[in-house]
């Protein structure tokens, strides 16, 4: 039992998975498509959304230094990501990358850990999505009935989140059809979302009162971690560039380059954005779900708030896009390690997608969707990222020692210290997010194990592997 708990996939076996023509995908995306992927990924709900409560309930101004600490969080993660990118170019992430430094057991725990981090991440933006979508319908005279336009004991009285489904669904069909198509329609996105983020530094830079800045930490450096904790949901898309390795012209290259631009230019745009937020209006007022337009109306800039309300809903639009793609190719390269059932891999003949997977994870997202807060959706994703980016960083020390002789187009710098600091903030970050978040996570991971215990560890490939293709305990 032991054995097979640690048994590792040999890296020649997860290279030779590319070449098996039933589950290849399409190799299509370039570094600029990559990077535009990343920015829509990154920037949405976190900071059109959460932005006004980390700074109402947490952080105060402070929440400038909270973008700072995450940042700095992922920016560690972010290095260790372009590395085992590079090296081990395929779909799966962080799932693929544990399976070939720390083994079978921890991979499942990483892959189950990322399905609840994309599903709730999704969960999460298409609610966001759904908050700004009604309040430019209501802008322009449209009023959605209360009850069929949020969840359940957020308004009174709501019953379903309609708007919510309806975009999860559509995005689905779109995502069925093909990866680059995804990423033409997210360039889009990001372009009216770059030019929205434009207008508020434009029009906020010149209403900004440096009063409005004190106390800059009203609730102490300890609300400004817990704040971080918070706006962490705000960087959450950068991992979901590497779950595309497989459909990404010369991985190799690009990948790095997707994923350290797009997190670069994220993070100095949330740090401008954030100071000049909290410059315009009291922090006090920025407890709402449209902080950024709150804000603006609040300094007398009515039209200001209905185009930044228009370029959320872009925004918001591509960051579930790059999610909804994520989850998918988990499942994908989950299955095709027999962990999980063999239809979760199945390819589409003709658009050479994981369909099956993607109408299963947006069949599921959509039903939550309709039915629990962003809240609780937020939390229960920060945590799931936190420690999927932890043992991210331990995998990279760990196939230095074990594989060091394997090609590295990049090589993240400082090994072991940056990998270690990595750890040490994602560590730091979870601590500071609430105990019942705690719980829930355990239980997830729990009912994974169950899961694994069951079906995974007896139909595992590494189990059924002819013993002339290697030993079954993988690399030692």
């Amino acid at each position: 039992m032991r054995q097979k708990l640690g048994r590792r996939k040999f890296l020649e076996h997860i290279f030779s998975e590319l070449d098996i023509e039933e589950h290849r995908l399409h190799r299509s995306l370039t570094a600029t498509d990559l990077t535009v992927l990343g920015i829509g990924a990154i920037i949405g709900v976190g900071i059109f959304v959460l932005t006004g409560a980390a700074a109402a309930n947490y952080a105060g101004p402070g929440v400038v230094l909270s973008f700072v600490i995450s940042g700095a969080a992922c920016a560690f993660t972010a290095f260790c990501y372009a590395e085992l990118a590079s090296s081990i170019p395929v779909a799966g992430s962080a799932y693929n990358y544990a399976y070939a430094t720390m083994g079978e057991m921890i991979a499942w725990i990483i892959g189950w850990d990322l399905i609840l981090e994309y599903i709730v991440a999704c969960i999460a933006i298409a609610i966001g999505w759904s908050g700004y979508f009604v309040n430019i319908l209501k802008a322009v005279g449209i009023n959605i009935p209360a009850w069929c336009s949020a969840a359940p004991g957020t308004v009174p009285g709501a019953v379903i989140n309609l708007p919510a489904i309806i975009i999860v669904l559509v995005l689905t069909a779109l995502l069925m059809v093909g990866i680059k198509e995804s990423a033409r329609f997210t360039g889009l996105m990001v372009l009216v979302k770059a030019l929205t983020i434009l207008v508020f530094i434009l029009v906020g830079i010149s209403h900004v009162s440096p009063a409005n800045w004190h106390p800059f930490m009203p609730f102490g450096m300890k609300g400004v971690v817990a704040g971080a904790a918070i706006v962490f949901f705000a960087y959450i898309g950068f991992d979901a560039i590497s779950t595309a390795a497989e459909e990404t012209i010369n991985p190799q290259r690009n990948m790095p380059i997707g994923i350290l631009l797009s997190l670069g230019i994220c993070t100095i745009l949330y740090i401008v954005v954030a100071a000049i937020l909290t410059g315009m209006v009291s922090y006090t007022k920025l407890n709402t779900p449209a902080p950024v337009a709150q804000a603006l109306v609040l300094t007398g800039f009515r039209w200001g708030s209905a185009v930044i309300s228009a370029g959320a809903v872009a925004g918001i639009t591509s960051v579930l896009v790059v999610m909804l793609m994520g989850q998918p190719r988990i499942f994908f390269s989950m299955s095709r390690d027999g962990l999980i059932w063999p239809w979760f891999s199945k390819v589409h003949p003709r658009f050479r997608t994981p369909y099956v997977s993607q109408i299963l994870t947006g069949v599921v997202v959509a039903c939550f969707a309709g039915f629990i807060d962003i809240g609780t959706a937020a939390e229960l994703c920060n945590i799931g990222t936190l420690f999927a980016f932890a043992i991210v960083c331990g995998g990279v020390v760990v196939l230095r020692r074990t594989h060091p002789e394997l090609r590295r187009s990049f090589r993240c710098p400082m090994v072991p210290w940056i990998p270690l600091l990595g750890i040490f903030f994602c560590g730091w970050l979870m601590l500071s997010l609430p105990k019942i978040t705690w719980f829930r996570f355990v239980g997830w991971l729990f009912a994974g194990l169950v899961i694994y215990f069951s079906y995974g560890i007896k139909n595992s490939r590494l189990n059924t592997r002819e013993s002339g293709a290697g030993d079954s305990t993988g690399h030692q």
